[in-house]
């Protein structure tokens, strides 16, 4: 049975792995065998989380990219296969959020986080899937959604319609790369308390949010390693391509 969630021999790329959500899920991926290229645009967090890894007895390299830029990007792909000759996983979880109410939203702003949550995986996946299928490697991209991607959280209007837009790219592409045996999937984390999100949890935020999850509490990041290492085995997922898992203690469900 462990068989199944054994990653041993695989690359995985981690966008945003410097995250504190992509660094857990990185270090999920590594202690069951895969290595990791953690990407980001601050180096030093990326080395950080790298060497963390390297310390537990992993393997992971930290790569410099800024994914609302493709010359970025494409350099790091020639960084990334010259290191590790190809790549079997990708794990989208860049992310960018902000409190600006709808109204006062200017377009700046609005581009900004779309660049980086939205736009950015769509060019990601355009450079890196295609080098797997030139590569002929099968394998699976992991993208990292939001439970406002499907009810829209106030306060986060940008945030949101990015999430949502990365359900509908996680959909198509799971069509668009099937015949080359890439399956595409994202998790749906509940609240997890991040550097992105603290600045919106004031205490009457929090209250709400733990009266509409079931299980009352916040998640902790390493409750979405085990998602992670499910939807990067070609073993135990391989039947698996357009889902959207969700991780979130029970929000997605809750009515009244």
């Amino acid at each position: 049975m462990s068989q199944l969630f054994d990653l041993t021999g695989k690359t995985v790329l981690a966008f945003g792995g410097n995250s504190t959500l992509g660094s857990s899920i990185s270090e999920g991926l590594a202690e069951h065998g895969a290595q990791i290229a953690i990407i980001g645009r601050n180096l030093e967090k990326a080395n950080a989380v790298a060497e963390a890894i390297v310390a537990k007895g992993g393997k992971a390299k930290a790569f410099a990219a800024d994914v609302s830029s493709r010359e970025s990007l494409e350099k790091a792909a020639e960084e990334i296969e010259a290191w590790s000759g190809g790549w079997d996983v990708i794990l989208n979880a860049p992310g960018k959020n902000s409190s600006t109410p709808f109204l006062e939203l200017g377009m700046d702003e609005w581009d900004d986080i779309m660049d980086v949550n939205l736009k950015g995986v769509v060019v990601t996946t355009q450079i890196f899937a295609k080098k797997m299928i030139e590569q002929k490697r099968q394998g699976s991209i992991i993208n990292i959604s939001s439970v406002s991607s499907t009810t829209p959280l106030s306060r986060v209007f940008t945030y949101s319609v990015s999430k949502a837009g990365i359900n509908s790219v996680t959909q198509y592409l799971a069509r668009e790369f099937a015949p080359h045996g890439i399956r595409v999937n994202a998790i749906i984390p509940g609240f997890f308390p991040a550097e992105q999100n603290r600045k919106i949890l004031s205490a009457d935020r929090v209250e709400s949010i733990l009266k509409h999850t079931p299980l009352n509490r916040f998640g902790t990041p390493d409750e979405l390693k085990g998602a992670a290492v499910f939807l990067a085995s070609d073993r135990a997922s391989s039947f698996v391509t357009g889902a959207l898992l969700r991780v979130d203690g029970g929000f997605g469900s809750m009515t009244i």
